[in-house]
């Protein structure tokens, strides 16, 4: 059971090898002119990299639509969706999406904050009480060993600090300091509990560090999803649906796949990958750090939303000055948030209110593709996305691959911005 939950919530990292995967690469794509536009001919190598991938084993297939100026300038589908059954791709296969996830709670807390019933600066303690009680656990020398010692808060964990993964709370699968083994070693995973039990256990164990110091990835938006129940009295995707997926379209996307017809539809890694899909096992907890599933024209409407800075079909689903508070840095050099090893965003990245946030080229030479201001994130299962304002474009990879993610990501951000001309 641990394993399985575990592996719903973690991210891809994609940043973890931007400085060594773009080594040598003569055209870097960085930061090109607003404008630019594809070439229908070096649009080609992408088909090329995946039937490669797939010829090899690598992946069943997958799924990329890059889409600019509104309009689909590039949307293919490759290979089957399940070696057993091979059946293809298609528009309508369902993809797990992992944390990918994460950005449709981030943004779902954010209607909630732009319709004045809940602040960024509110303790999580305010909406659940037992995080009053948390404490850190700071690793002291002992003799033979270490040992944790639980200190008080400094101060709150606020809602700001869930968005912005400096709350303190972690995961317990990556990492082998003694806060991450007690993490590892819970049991907040167990049973069939939902998300106000999934709460009070996290609540019971302590901080990785005080909250608003560090950049850590872990249990945040899963609270924040619970923070949304108190909030509108629903459940997380209750509230969801209501306010964000029926509105902008989005019928395919949910937290689980039970009708037999739907299962037929889901994308399946290749049998040696090493994480599981489990959204067709119905359980209580709704996880907004990993839980959800989508489709292709479901998450291709949520990232146009995106790119039209909240805006589709002439809904407006945030204020221009929340959207723009959600999709600027908020843990630059001046926030006093620190960055190690496990900063996932990545070289030359920032992050918001959900999203990794390009601020910078970065220290590689020459910088990774993309474009300052652009907004990305990923997930376990392989799914990436990448929302380009200032080439008014993004683009969405659907596939469904643990061990083989990041490599692909960072091949096909490659050739996507190789084929943008001036």
């Amino acid at each position: 059971m641990k394993v399985r939950q575990v592996l719903l919530s973690w991210a891809g990292g994609v940043g973890l090898t931007l400085l060594t995967a773009y080594a040598g690469i003569a055209d870097d794509g960085f930061d090109k002119p607003a404008g630019a536009h594809f070439s229908a001919a070096k649009l080609e190598r992408i088909g090329a990299f995946f039937e490669k991938e797939i010829a090899n084993g690598k992946i069943p297939g997958a799924i990329l639509l890059i889409q600019q100026h509104g309009k689909p300038v590039y949307s293919q589908f490759f290979g089957v969706r399940d070696l057993a059954t091979k059946q293809p791709m298609t528009a309508d296969t369902i993809f797990h999406l992992h944390s990918m996830t994460k950005p449709i709670t981030s943004f779902a807390a954010m209607l909630l904050i732009d319709q004045g019933r809940l602040r960024l600066d509110d303790p999580v303690a305010k909406y659940i009480p037992a995080f009053a009680t948390m404490k850190v656990g700071v690793e002291k020398a002992i003799e033979g060993g270490k040992a944790l010692q639980l200190v008080p808060l400094a101060r709150p964990i606020t809602i700001k600090d869930l968005m912005t993964h400096t709350s303190g709370l972690t995961y317990g699968f990556y990492g082998d300091s003694l806060i991450r083994k007690t993490w590892g070693n819970s049991n907040i995973y167990d049973g069939d509990l939902d998300n106000a039990a999934f709460a009070e256990r996290v609540a019971k164990l302590p901080l990785a560090e005080q909250p608003g110091t560090l950049w850590d990835y872990g249990h945040s938006t899963d609270i924040l999803g619970r923070v949304i129940e108190v909030v509108s009295g629903q459940s997380l995707y209750q509230f969801e649906k209501q306010a964000l997926l029926d509105p902008l379209l989005m019928t395919g996307t949910g937290f689980f796949v039970t009708a037999p017809e739907r299962l037929k539809l889901q994308a399946r890694p290749v049998p040696s990958d090493t994480f599981e899909n489990t959204a067709d096992i119905y359980m209580k907890w709704e996880s907004g750090g990993g839980g959800m599933v989508t489709t292709l024209k479901d998450f291709a409407r949520f990232s146009q939303m995106l790119l039209n800075g909240g805006v589709l079909d002439g809904r407006r689903y945030l204020r221009a000055e929340n959207f723009k508070l959600m999709t600027t840095d908020h843990i630059g050099p001046s926030s006093g948030v620190a960055r190690d090893y496990y900063y996932f965003p990545g070289d030359g990245y920032g992050f918001g209110l959900g999203f990794g946030v390009r601020t910078d080229p970065g220290l590689a030479k020459p910088p990774p593709p993309g474009s300052l201001g652009e907004l990305k994130w990923d997930g376990a299962s392989g799914c990436y996305f990448v929302i380009d304002p200032k080439q008014d474009l993004f683009f969405v990879l659907l596939q469904q691959t643990f061990s083989e993610r990041q490599r692909i990501q960072t091949e096909v951000k490659r050739l996507i911005y190789e084929a943008l001309e001036n």
